[in-house]
């Protein structure tokens, strides 16, 4: 129980050390959070945990080919954040993520590659 706190700790710890560079420095912020911290904490805990190294691996490996359709999001956030709302703007992005995650799951699949 003492390990999940603080995986929880330590996980929640990072978000709030992020948001908190963001305030002072775009750049920074936007640098340390582009970083595949959370990715890595996984990995961290998954190997920590005992987990089977195929299983590490298959983590790595979907999640490089998740984050390609998450990307144009940050494109279209400060585009449509200058003309809509703040939460009109994240919805749409969300939305425009699922599209573009399903899309992309059927491209990949047609090369062997399955996401769903």
């Amino acid at each position: 129980m003492l390990w999940l706190i603080a995986k929880y700790a330590m996980t929640a710890g990072m978000v709030v050390l992020i948001s908190e560079l963001a305030k002072r420095s775009d750049r920074l912020g936007g640098l340390i959070a582009a970083l595949p911290i959370v990715t890595v904490l996984v990995l961290i805990w998954m190997k920590l945990e005992n987990q089977d190294p195929q299983k590490i691996s298959n983590h790595a490996w979907y999640t490089f080919w998740y984050v390609v359709p998450t990307l144009p999001m940050f494109l279209l956030f400060p585009v449509l954040y200058a003309r809509c709302s703040f939460w009109l703007t994240l919805m749409i992005c969300c939305i425009v993520t699922i599209v573009l995650f399903f899309l992309w799951s059927v491209v990949l699949h047609r090369f062997g590659i399955d996401l769903m």
